[in-house]
């Protein structure tokens, strides 16, 4: 082995190590019935597991319908009825270790086996329980590489190997212990932040007795809570002060005090959007020439989509500073107009009374504010103009076209008590040579 790198080495005497160690095992009465214990105890947990589990299986199973909180806790719980058999076995050789180191004062054997078994607990854990893919993901590379070093008794050494290394950073230095603890922990609280603000968001806007912003302004506050205590209780389990970030704090606000300025508005005005209420989701509005349904805010600009089909973001500044039209405010009623014309051989005095309760029949047309108001407007070049106010629930535009629906319903109206819908007329007097008109032939 000499001249073998220094990993090679040390990997050869931890493998003659374990060997020593099975030779003594295979030549020791001790490790034999300590072997046999083991074997009792996984025979008794898997046959305990197969009484338990159907059983189990039964009573936790609520009602598909249910939706209450101990339906949901019931369901929680029985995700895990795979992990009893590793359990039990493990609960039974450890009481089994008891009770051969009280005898013999010796248990290395079955104390491996429980480890063991508590390997096989975290193998379940990640290939049967876990579905979210980024769970899988750190106990695939994390959670069951450790649970294997702890299992073969290396865990302590890698650790201690992991801690004496030692990576510059600058004016910084930090051990891969450290940074492999930091790596692991920051991503199950943040997991667990991301998971709690989805909970959170999901209850938040299930209350339809709050305005709509005020609920985009909880769930915001609620997020920015959730990841800010998640990253407190990270640098406090990491042992960092947090007056040591005092100096990236200050690098942050020079920052957006001269780059990120423009991200910082838009950040606040997304804020004082949100307590305002003037603009939330739902709403059709018009800004510079664009109009559109807002069906997304963020903590930068809101997205609009146009009837058709399009997206545009929009800085969350422009609403402050710019001009905007509000067209529905969640849903409250807009009033429209449709213009017509008659013949001049029309009673007019007869149009409005017809009008009105010919779009009031509309089923979309609104009383309140007002009932629909036929108004005449002028008196033109081809008839007589005529033009008819509705309110309506909605927008007119996409797929409610209002507008269309209350024109038919003029016409239908006006060709049924015989009213002529004047066309374009034009009187021509034709003067001759000397003056006169020609006589009429």
């Amino acid at each position: 082995m000499e001249g073998q790198p220094e990993i090679v080495t040390r990997a050869m005497d931890y493998a003659m190590q374990g060997w020593e160690i099975a030779r003594d095992w295979a030549m020791s009465p001790a490790a034999w019935s300590q072997l046999a214990l083991l074997v009792a105890a996984y025979l008794l947990a898997w046959l305990l597991a197969r009484t338990l589990k159907p059983v189990l299986r039964r009573v936790l199973t609520p009602a598909a319908e249910s939706r209450s909180i101990f339906a949901s806790a019931r369901r929680f719980v029985l995700v895990f009825v795979p992990l009893l058999l590793p359990l039990l076995a493990y609960g039974f050789t450890a009481i089994g270790e008891t009770v051969v180191r009280s005898l013999f004062d010796s248990g290395a054997v079955i104390a491996f086996g429980k480890r063991v078994f508590l390997f096989l607990a975290a193998r379940s854990l990640v290939t049967q329980i876990l579905k979210d893919p980024f769970l899988k993901l750190l106990g695939k590379y994390i959670l069951l590489p450790v649970a294997a070093l702890y299992a073969v008794g290396l865990l302590d050494v890698v650790a201690e190997a992991l801690e004496t290394t030692i990576v510059p950073l600058g004016n910084m230095s930090f051990n891969l212990l450290w940074l492999i603890q930091g790596v692991a922990l920051g991503s199950v609280i943040f997991w667990l932040g991301r998971w709690s603000n989805d909970q959170s968001h999901s209850y938040i806007q299930s209350q339809d007795e709050m305005p709509p912003a005020t609920r985009q302004l909880a769930a915001k506050a609620a997020e920015i809570a959730i990841f800010g205590a998640a990253f407190l209780i990270l640098m406090n389990i990491m042992g960092i002060s947090l007056t040591s970030l005092a100096v990236l704090g200050g690098a942050i606000g020079v920052g957006l005090g001269f780059g990120l300025q423009k991200i910082a508005s838009n950040f606040i005005s997304g804020v004082i959007l949100l307590l305002e209420g003037q603009a939330t989701v739902g709403d059709y509005v018009e800004l510079d020439g664009e109009a559109g349904t807002i069906v997304k805010t963020t903590a930068r600009a809101m997205i609009l989509e146009t009837f058709d089909g399009r997206w545009i973001v929009v800085p969350n500044e422009d609403f402050i500073t710019g001009r905007v039209i509000n067209y529905s405010d969640q849903g409250t009623a807009n009033r429209y107009e449709a213009p017509f014309s008659v013949s001049y051989d029309t009673d007019i005095n007869i149009i409005p009374d017809m009008i009105e309760e010919a779009v009031s029949a509309l089923p979309f047309i609104l009383q309140e504010p007002d009932p629909p108001d036929c108004e005449l407007r002028g008196f033109g070049d081809s008839g007589v103009d005529f033009a008819v106010e509705f309110w309506v629930n909605g927008i007119d535009d996409g797929k409610n076209r209002y507008t269309p629906q209350v024109l038919f319903a003029i016409w239908n109206a006006l060709k049924a008590n015989n009213i002529e819908i004047p066309y374009p007329q034009r009187v021509v007097h034709h003067v001759g040579l000397n003056g006169q008109e020609p006589p009429a032939s």
